[in-house]
């Protein structure tokens, strides 16, 4: 898996394909940007992050404001998601007390079964 997202970050050394890259950058970029930003910031590999701060910069120099508004939302949805999470975590934390608190609880309930009138 290494080899290939290292050679696949290689490609971008290409002029060929970083002139084709750079006309296309309208429609690539805000769908490569993410994976190219957790890579700068947090990939195990030195060669991976490295190659990641090359092609960051070719789309940053191309074109700036696109590049700017293309992180911001990308920041802006990491925001969303760090959100989503922390209050998924809140309503498992409360979830857990509640259980925790309750004396039935992890004990199998008895359910009467109520038969409806015939006519």
């Amino acid at each position: 898996v290494l080899q290939v997202a290292e050679r696949a970050l290689f490609l971008w050394n290409n002029d060929h394909i970083e002139g084709l890259i750079k006309q296309n950058s309208k429609v690539l970029l805000p769908i490569i940007l993410p994976s190219l930003e957790r890579n700068t910031k947090g990939h195990w590999n030195q060669a991976v992050q490295s190659l990641s701060l090359n092609v960051r910069k070719i789309f940053l120099d191309h074109d700036p404001v696109l590049f700017e508004g293309c992180l911001k939302k990308f920041q802006d949805d990491e925001a969303q998601e760090d959100a989503v999470r922390s209050k998924r975590d809140a309503t498992w934390k409360r979830l857990e007390e509640i259980a925790s608190s309750n004396p039935q609880a992890g004990r199998p309930q008895a359910i009467a079964h109520q038969q409806g009138s015939s006519t």
